[in-house]
């Protein structure tokens, strides 16, 4: 898609090649037909999978949002403990792992100080260690007993978006894996995650599909200097995601915050001048995602009851989100463990265009570098 267009900015450009990035990072590693996920490059064997007693993810920054994401992926699909860290507080607190633990490490460049450092705090202590680098023959690849290289092409924009989507179908494919090895899926349950990965591009393609609506969004809220970002469960870390897009590149303070959490203090701020972007989509086929959806709706009305201005993603097809927010971004319906990937998309889309809206230089925010390699 992004072939067939011209761009002003590089961070435009990689919104759109996130279609291409997914297939590239997902199709070379599964086999429909034999029911597989291959990840040649991990380095470690059906028993040191099965022995595993708890995974330790560690990244910065947005990185560490798609650990957040993964840490739901593993977790329900393999049924092993996950913890997700800040890298640059790792190295620090002295972590207690060791033999039996495995350390994911995840950073585009694959150069990042605080995760380079995290990753060696871990093989000191007798952790075993992957690397997620979107750089082939980066520090963090060559160092880790083993790699998941991110295929999405080269990232020029400092706001990471292209990588981000990368990552998450990345470690996704890990839990896939995992949950193979360890004889909590069977062939045909592989199969069937496997078409729902494949499916993912096209989906993509179609959110956006719906760029104008974002800019349109974006030209209506560029004044505005306070957002909120809501999401329950795996839907959080996108909510935390889409509130980074929009600080780093239009300046616009903005917080992520799990949706259930808002009684605890931030109810105080929603009234008429704050706009709340709502995570709100729904997995029908997914009990937990339509327990979450019925709370999350609640949440909606008694946001509007305080005269909240509603900014909600849903699912195509969703009348009852669409009757209660002011606006409304429909993306595809999809399994709930990987709508996030459809999620930040329009989002990723409003930050953007809310900071073209504000005369910024969007691939280079001040005081921002892309690979941060001092601590």
């Amino acid at each position: 898609m992004s072939s067939e267009r011209q761009f002003r900015h590089h961070m435009i450009k990689e919104i759109f090649e996130q279609p291409r990035g997914l297939r590239d990072t997902i199709a070379p590693r599964v086999s429909l037909a034999d029911g597989l996920v291959r990840l040649e490059d991990v380095h470690l064997s059906v028993d040191d999978l099965r022995g595993l007693h708890r995974i330790n993810i560690v990244a910065s920054g947005t990185s560490r949002h798609a650990g957040m994401a993964g840490q739901f992926m593993i977790q329900e699909l393999s049924g092993v403990p996950v913890d997700v860290d800040y890298a640059s507080e790792f190295e620090y607190r002295n972590p207690l792992t060791g033999p039996g633990e495995l350390a994911i490490l995840i950073t585009q460049s694959g150069e990042t100080a605080d995760t380079t450092g995290a990753l060696r705090e871990a093989k000191a202590k007798g952790a075993r260690t992957i690397a997620i680098s979107n750089v082939i023959g980066s520090t963090i690849a060559r160092e880790a007993d083993g790699v998941i290289y991110t295929l999405a092409g080269p990232e020029i924009s400092i706001a990471s978006t292209k990588a981000f989507t990368a990552q998450m179908a990345v470690l996704y494919l890990f839990a896939l894996y995992l949950a193979h090895a360890r004889g909590c899926l069977n062939q045909e349950q592989i199969r069937q995650h496997i078409r729902e990965l494949l499916d993912l591009p096209a989906q993509t393609e179609r959110v956006l599909e719906g760029a104008k609506q974002c800019e349109a969004l974006a030209n209506k809220h560029h004044k505005i200097e306070d957002f909120l970002f809501l999401g329950r469960a795996v839907h959080y870390p996108v909510a935390m995601d889409g509130a980074l897009k929009l600080k780093e590149v239009s300046y616009v303070h903005a917080e992520g915050y799990p949706t259930g959490e808002t009684k605890h203090g931030p109810n105080a701020l929603i009234d008429e001048n704050l706009p709340v972007v709502t995570l709100a989509t729904c997995d029908r086929s997914d009990p937990g995602s339509l327990l979450r959806y019925g709370k999350t709706v609640a949440n909606i009305r008694g946001f509007k009851k305080q005269g909240g201005k509603i900014i909600a993603i849903a699912s195509e097809g969703d009348g009852e989100v669409s009757s209660l927010a002011d606006h409304t971004i429909f993306v595809p319906a999809a399994p709930e463990l990987l709508a996030p990937i459809l999620e930040i998309v329009p989002l990723q889309l409003f930050a953007y265009y809310m900071a073209v809206h504000r005369g910024l230089d969007v691939d280079r925010p001040r005081n921002l570098t892309k690979s941060v390699t001092v601590e």
